[in-house]
């Protein structure tokens, strides 16, 4: 039955026996924290009644670390010696000890039955779960061991099939070079006469390959002189053009430098403004008087607006130089705005 088991079905084996364990554990440790509170508020001095859950929480947590340890350890297939069995039977008889307790005090026989149930269930529980995981795993490592038997059977059929294959191969391979040994000899007969044919016209060729090669060195000494023509020829044109170019960028740069300036004129020509002049309008005119060095106190009166503001604008373009356009700060201009 084991051998037949899919790996899917042992981790579905192993997953229900860990959430029963699991919830068997917190159960239990929920059941044995309400227990035994009441025996320890009853044990406890006058004001440290508030204490008493700790010592039922400190056992329990001991009982989780066990059923976790136990766990991983049997997953591992290790063996954590004596001390983790110590640790679980003293912790499960500890546990019982403070379930029972309030019963055994009172004398009640059925409750001492009653809440001695879930710390033994726990306690088997651990014992069992320890040893069903043990034994899967056992199983699992059995199982291995089988399909490495099987699969080194299985590489030891293929390699003594790779060497009937091998020698198989070999035997067809020298009886190849057999043949291809013939068949060089052969061609070599037919090579040595091919040889003594071939020297008897070896010199007819020899004149008609050099007047061959003297055409090919004439034709090719006229392909490259044409082609130095032709790539004079694009460079001078290429050069041209980039002439060309340049002095068209220079005309449409000194267009625009021309319109700029009579731009600027424009704006600087309206003279003293009346009013404040729109915002959109007084940066024009800043921006201009900015660029042709004009002081700050000029681009006042143009504008209508303060020094401040004026002095700020000035500063958003870097061909202001302040040590050149400094206006004194109590203006009559500066006191209205």
């Amino acid at each position: 039955m084991k051998a037949t088991m899919s790996p899917a079905q042992i981790r579905s084996a192993e997953r229900a026996l860990s959430v029963g364990t699991w919830a068997i554990t917190f159960g239990a440790v929920l059941y044995s924290v309400l227990t035994v509170t009441p025996l320890m508020a009853g044990h406890t001095p006058k004001g440290w009644e508030w204490t008493a859950p700790i010592l039922p929480l400190v056992v329990d947590a001991a009982v989780v670390i066990v059923v976790r340890m136990d766990a991983t350890l049997a997953r591992l297939n290790g063996d954590g010696g004596r001390w983790p069995v110590v640790l679980r039977w003293m912790t499960g008889l500890m546990t019982v000890l403070l379930n029972v307790g309030l019963s055994a005090l009172d004398r009640d026989a059925v409750g001492v039955a009653v809440h001695s149930v879930a710390p033994l269930l726990l306690i088997v529980t651990a014992e069992t779960s320890l040893a069903y995981r043990r034994a899967i795993g056992a199983a699992l490592a059995a199982r291995e061991v089988a399909e490495r038997a099987e699969r080194e059977l299985r590489e030891q059929r293929a390699e003594a099939r790779r060497r009937e294959e091998r020698a198989d191969r070999m035997e067809r391979f020298e009886a190849a070079e057999r043949a291809e040994r013939e068949r060089r000899e052969h061609e070599a007969r037919l090579a040595r006469e091919q040889r003594e044919h071939d020297a008897s016209m070896a010199r007819d060729q020899r004149a008609e390959t050099a007047r061959r090669e003297a055409a090919a060195r004439e034709e090719q000494a006229r392909q490259e002189a044409a082609e130095r023509a032709e790539r004079e020829r694009r460079e001078r044109e290429a050069s041209e053009r980039e002439r060309r170019e340049h002095a068209a960028r220079a005309d449409r740069e000194r267009r625009e430098r021309e319109a700029a300036e009579r731009a600027r004129a424009e704006l600087l020509s309206a003279g003293p403004a009346a009013e404040r002049l729109p915002e959109e309008r007084a940066r024009e005119v800043v921006k201009a008087a900015a660029e042709a060095g004009l002081p700050q106190r000029q681009a006042v009166e143009l504008t209508g607006w303060s020094v401040g503001w004026i002095a700020a604008r000035y500063k958003e373009h870097p061909a202001v130089r302040p040590a050149l356009h400094a206006v004194p700060t109590t203006t009559a201009e500066e006191q209205a705005s």
